[in-house]
This record gives C-alpha cells, structure tokens and sequence, in this order.
C-alpha cells in the first residue's frame, strides 16, 4: 500500500506518459480504491498539485473518484478550491457538472466553499447557474451559502447570491426567494438578524433594495428579531460611549416596518405587488396563455360590439338639407326631446345631424352602469392580451394594434354618448397616460426575461445559458 500512495505524489507531479507506465506495472492500480468508502485517491492528489491534463484523464478512466471523499471529507472539486485552482474547478465541471452537489465534510457543497470568498464571482454564478437548487443546500450547522458569505465577511458574494435568488423568475421562484432568505440556521439567526449583528450596513441595504420577501418580524432562538439586535447595540453604544455607525441601519429597519408600532411603507407594497405580477406573467405556460388569450379575445369583439351597437338602439336624428358632417357641430334640443337627452346644446363630436349616432338611452342610470362595465371590461381585455401576447417582432406588432384599437373604442365612445369635447379629452388623455404605463410594464417584463435567461413560456433555458451575471 505504500508503494501505491507513493506512485500516487509521482503521479501528480508528472505528465500522462507517466501515468499510463503506472498503470502498464499495475493493471488494476486504479481498480482496488473504490473498495474504500475513504482514500485519498490519485485525482485527490493531482487536484492538490493543479495538474489538469492528469486529472481529466483520471476522470475519464475514473468518474467515480470525483466523489469520493478523503480521510479527511473533502472531495477532489473542494480541494480544488481550497488551494485556489479555479481553472481545475472549471475543467472538473465540464467533464460532470453533478459535482456542484457534491457533499463533503459538514455537508458543505462546492457552492458553500466558493461562498467564503469574494473574488470568484464568476464560479458563484456558474454554480447556480448550473444547478439553480443548490442555494437551497445547507450544511450541518443548517446554514445556507447566504449565511456563510455573511459570516465569512464576503458581502460581495452574499450580493451576487442575492441578486441570483431574486433575478430568477421560473416556476416557484418566489417560493424559493422566500424560503432562503428567511432561512434559520442552527441558532434561529435568518440573513438579516447576521447582517445587523455583524454591522454589515451595505449587506443590509443591499437586501432591502432587492426583495420585498425579507420577514423582518422573525425571531431567532434568542427571541430576538433583528431590529432587537440593533437596539441591543445602540444600548452597548451608549454605555461604552462608542460610534457603531448603524444610524443608515436603523433608518431602513424603520422604512420596512421592523420596529414596534412601525409599517411596510406604501412603495414597498407597491413595489411587491408588481414584482410578483410580472413574475406570474412570465411563468406562465403556453396552454394557460393560449387559453386566456382566446378569452380576451372574445370579450374585447363582445364589448367592442355592445360599443357601436348599445342598448335601446342609437337616435337617428332629424336631418336638414344640406346638413354637412362638421368635425364639431352645436346640437340644439329638439322642442320633443327626451328629458334624458340632457347632452343637446352642447358641443360635442361627430354631428352632422342633430343627435344622429347618440344612444337613445344616454344619461339614464341603467345606460351609465352599461357603459361603465363595458368599458372596464374592454379595458382588462385590452390589458391582458398586451401583457399575453408572445415577444418577438411579431408581438411587438400586435401589441401596438391594441392601441389603435382602444383609439377605436374612444372613438365610439365618444359617438354614442355625445359627450362634450372636454370629457372626451380628459378620457383619452387619461387612456393614453395608462397605455403608456402598460406598454412601459410590458417591455420591462419582457426584457427582464431575456436578461433572466427566461424562453416565451416564462420557463427557464437550458441552464448553461441561464446565469445570473449581472445581477450584483
């Protein structure tokens, strides 16, 4: 057994050729180590020495040392990264990408390791990257690569962590936003109760700006919740009459309703509320977006035609001869009209003769519920189909249609109810205000999805394009 443990330091420090005239002496010089649940195999050594064309070629011959740990619980990826080969990380992943969730020693994954440091923002990602449900690992001490990165000092990996977590919008992904960022480790301390204790201001803030998930009121095993942490140290400021610099702190501890007597702020509400909207609009599946898009569809040509067709019909009008169509035309009462018809006198739109096209019913409070739930109803349609319609140049297309085709709908609006120029004005401004702010809502989402690595289902790529870069 010595003389194989010898072999294996000459195999690390040497080339291929070398290692097969090993393997010529002792056919099965690899065969007997995987009787041994521990053993620092010939790939745990060339790891350590950073030989990579040995190691690819013992991984080729021997994939199961890859998961093998040694006397000491490491496996040869965590060896890797303790002695700082990256490019050795990287090659091993090629060859098995699996090994992101490998366990070793503390059921510490390759994830948790990378976590310590804040230089490998890069290899953070592409761990995530390749198997998004490795941040949901966690260790013995029941912590998660978030709360190893705040006890290690590493703000700029638990950024990147974060900004992972948060910028993933597949299926189930506020669950999971949820669940991790409110996760207890062994002592019932979440994220942000480390974050305060540490004084990590910026971790905070960080947090703050980028969910809307984070429960505040949490207690650990203590019974205390973070913005009790933070009291406790204004109190051990004042007796040691020292400056602990957490005034930023307390300030956003307060904007998020951490302290008694305190509240989520509205812009938060709003801000969640939004969040999880264009969330949903991006998970959704092909057969559910068809499904509704059939039905706006439907209700759009229904309220479209109650439009230009209301109830009780629309006044025909009393011609003159040589009555012209004008852009804006006076209507006088007629001696015989309706006490209803309370638009006549006034400047409206479209009148060549007086009262033509204005529903019969106009003013009556049975015409104004219809006409309220018309509108809202074409107005939800018109939205939805917006924020529905697939992205591409062809999306782009019919998402413009729809606002000509609201521009219709005012048009007829404006027809059969003879509204005075003002009102129809102030609708059509309001209209264009809040297609604006939807078509704006829409674009965002649907550039959201590109940059998160989302297809036109919402669903997530295939995985190797599908980083979180950027998101820091």
């Amino acid at each position: 057994m010595d003389g194989r443990i010898e072999r294996m330091e000459q195999v690390a420090e040497n080339n291929i050729d070398f290692f097969y005239g090993l393997i010529k002496k002792d056919v099965k010089y690899l065969d007997h180590i995987d009787e041994f649940p521990f053993f620092d195999t010939p790939l745990h050594k060339v790891v350590s020495k950073g030989n990579i064309p040995v190691a690819m070629e013992i991984m080729r011959l021997k994939p199961s040392f890859a998961r093998k740990p040694n006397e000491d619980g490491y496996s040869p990826i965590d060896l890797a990264l303790q002695k700082g080969h990256f490019e050795m990380v990287h090659q091993l992943l090629h060859v098995d990408q699996d090994l992101v969730r490998v366990r070793g020693r503390e059921n510490m994954t390759p994830l948790h390791h990378v976590a310590k440091r804040n230089d490998q923002l890069d290899l953070l990602t592409e761990f995530i990257s390749i198997y998004p449900d490795s941040i949901i690992d966690v260790t013995t001490q029941n912590e998660t690569a978030l709360h190893i990165a705040l006890k290690n000092n590493s703000i700029e990996s638990f950024k990147a962590l974060v900004g992972c977590l948060t910028s993933n919008w597949s299926q189930n992904a506020l669950d999971y936003e949820r669940k991790i960022l409110n996760w207890k480790d062994k002592d019932g301390n979440t994220v942000l109760h480390i974050a305060v204790d540490k004084r990590q201001t910026e971790a905070v803030r960080h947090l703050f700006a980028r969910s809307s998930e984070v429960d505040v009121k949490i207690k650990n095993k203590e019974g205390k919740t973070a913005w009790d942490i933070l009291q406790r140290q204004r109190e051990t400021q004042r007796q040691t009459q020292t400056q602990t610099g957490n005034s930023e702190m307390r300030k956003m501890l307060i904007r998020v309703g951490a302290s008694e007597g305190s509240s989520i702020t509205t812009s938060r509400r709003l801000e969640k509320i939004r969040i999880k909207c264009a969330r949903q609009i991006t998970t959704i599946s092909d057969d559910k977006r068809n499904a509704l898009l059939v039905v706006a569809t439907l209700l759009l040509s229904v309220t479209y035609q109650a439009a230009l067709n209301p109830p009780g019909g629309l006044h025909e009008g009393i011609s003159k001869p040589g009555a012209n169509f004008s852009r804006i035309s006076t209507r006088p009462c007629p001696a015989n009209a309706s006490s209803y018809h309370r638009t006549c006198g006034k400047k409206n739109l479209f009148k060549g003769t007086e009262g033509q096209g204005t529903a019969n019913l106009v003013n009556t409070i049975p015409f104004s519920v219809f006409l309220f739930s018309n509108s809202v109803t074409f107005l939800i349609s018109n939205s939805v189909t917006v924020l529905l319609i697939p992205d591409g140049y062809i999306g782009w297309m019919l998402s413009g249609t729809q606002v000509f085709l609201w521009a219709c709908y005012i048009v007829s609006f404006a027809a059969i109810t003879g509204y005075t120029n003002f009102w129809i004005t102030l609708i059509s401004i309001g209209s264009m205000l809040y297609l604006i702010l939807l078509h704006a809502f829409s674009c965002w989402t649907r550039i959201r999805r590109r940059r998160h690595g989302l297809g036109l289902r919402g669903l997530p790529i295939p995985l190797q394009e599908n980083g979180c870069r950027g998101y820091v």
